[in-house]
């Protein structure tokens, strides 16, 4: 089956040799979006600020595939303390509110760039 790289405008840049998402057939899978100012580069302030940007980010990525957060079907969240889960978790349902995706959390040693928080997702048309 063929893909398609799918690159969004209104995300930030990777910060490394990957592309924003693939689609193939109807599903699109994400790859992993950190709390980046699309227009700086730079990690928003605090791991809420970082999770509402990365949040956003990933809808730009959404948005260029012609989805939108309703279309997700499972996310992964990588927190680089579990501490903060709570928190997360009320940012996240703003996001995912009637009918949420499935998804994995998991604490890591570290993210890149510093990173506090980052979502990685796979949507279905």
């Amino acid at each position: 089956m063929e893909h398609k790289t799918v690159t969004a405008p209104g995300a930030p840049a990777a910060v490394g040799p990957y592309c924003h998402a693939k689609l193939c057939g109807d599903t699109l899978y994400c790859s992993g979006q950190l709390g980046l100012i699309p227009a700086t580069g730079d990690l928003a302030e605090g791991v809420e600020a970082q999770a509402k940007q990365a949040l956003d980010n990933l809808g730009a990525v959404l948005e260029a595939a012609g989805m939108n957060y309703t279309s997700v079907v499972k996310t992964t969240v990588f927190l680089t303390d579990i501490a903060d889960f709570s928190a997360i978790n009320t940012i996240y349902a703003n996001y995912f509110s009637a009918h949420p995706p499935a998804r994995s959390c998991v604490q890591v040693a570290a993210l890149p760039k510093g990173g506090l928080f980052e979502i990685e997702a796979i949507a279905v048309k």
